[in-house]
């Protein structure tokens, strides 16, 4: 049998007399310490990979200038280099070569005036994983967009997937961009963030849908897909609920989708349209937004905001509509499978349900 630890019931009786808050602090203050202490080693031991890819991918690039040395160079070097510390990755041919696109990439870039070393003036390049910056080599061509993307990835923590997914869905020409009147109804910052939390347009490309839609078709596949629909609409959105009764005065409506944002600190409401803007729609919007201000938000909250999900809008009936309303909102168009990815003169010519379900009714006679 094992021996009794004798000191256990003296310890445990020493741990009851803790106080249970006291120490619950204490734990929380360690473990958010050891957090930050693995992340700084992470970044660190991160940054001084990427210098050492830049120092290999600017000794390749002077020695192919100075010395004449062809791609031979490169292959040789990778191959030496393999044999030489076996075991360790990132030494592939295919991977010096990226080293050596790196450079060429960057080296021009101008440098900042807190610029310390050779790779200070990269920024935020420089605190990105490789193979995050592999994708905005090979995918982006603007050193400017490709900044954008990396500052976006530090911030939200978005994996080499995510990343892709965000450039392949145009991002950095959709957020921001939408038509709102936040500027003159939300205070400095919450207007700009606002702003920036909305896309124009959004891309539902995980529907489709037919050309004529009804808007209650666009909310149940909507629903139906809510993780990528919350995905697309991005980081703080948090879902509660479809066609939310809200009664005034004996008389119910129903809200589209209704939503709160974490970081904005506000309900959001989104009303889909399936057909071009109207300027009767900021009507309705203002008409639950004032109605959720009352019955919904807290105190502490902000006011809420208005978002209408059109198939197409115009610039200039917006800003008219929006010139005498004082609640928040913004108009934003949205693009699913069928509408981005066909010719127009090929979605008039598609079937519609009906006609298809005829012809199957055909065969089957």
């Amino acid at each position: 049998m094992p021996k009794s630890n004798k000191n256990t019931p003296a310890i445990s009786q020493e741990c009851n007399l803790i106080p249970q808050k006291e120490y619950a602090t204490t734990l929380t203050g360690l473990k958010k310490q050891i957090q930050e202490c693995q992340l700084r080693a992470i970044t660190s031991v991160n940054k001084e990979l990427v210098r050492l890819y830049w120092t290999i991918g600017k000794t390749i690039v002077e020695r192919q200038k100075n010395s004449g040395w062809g791609s031979s160079f490169i292959e040789k070097l990778a191959k030496d280099l393999q044999n030489s510390f076996p075991g360790v990755e990132g030494f592939s041919k295919r991977n010096i070569f990226r080293m050596r696109a790196f450079y060429l990439e960057y080296q021009f870039v101008p440098p900042t005036v807190a610029q310390i070393d050779e790779l200070e003036h990269l920024g935020v390049l420089a605190k990105i994983t490789w193979s995050h910056n592999i994708v905005l080599i090979e995918r982006l061509e603007d050193v400017e967009e490709r900044m954008w993307y990396a500052k976006k990835t530090l911030e939200h923590g978005w994996s080499r997937s995510m990343l892709e997914i965000w450039i392949k869905s145009d991002l950095y020409h959709r957020e921001g961009k939408a038509i709102t009147n936040f500027q003159k109804t939300l205070p400095s910052p919450q207007s700009d963030l606002a702003q920036q939390t909305i896309k124009d347009p959004y891309i539902f490309d995980f529907l489709a849908l037919q050309e004529d839609h009804l808007e209650k078709d666009l909310e149940n596949g909507l629903v139906e897909h809510i993780q990528k629909f919350l995905l697309e609409l991005g980081q703080g959105f948090a879902f509660l609920g479809r066609q939310f009764p809200i009664t005034v005065d004996g008389d119910t409506s129903y809200i589209d989708l209704l939503f709160f944002h974490t970081k904005l600190r506000a309900y959001i409401i989104v009303e889909l349209k399936a057909r071009a803007f109207k300027p009767e729609d900021t009507g309705q919007l203002n008409y639950y937004l004032s109605a959720v201000d009352d019955m919904l938000k807290h105190p502490t909250d902000n006011p809420s905001i208005g978002i209408l999900l059109c198939k197409t809008r115009s610039k200039i009936k917006a800003e008219y509509a929006f010139r005498d309303i004082n609640k928040p909102m913004g108009i934003v168009e949205y693009e699913t499978m069928l509408t981005k990815a066909l010719p127009k003169d090929m979605k008039s010519s598609l079937p519609t349900i009906q006609e298809i379900e005829e012809e199957l009714g055909k065969d089957s006679e």
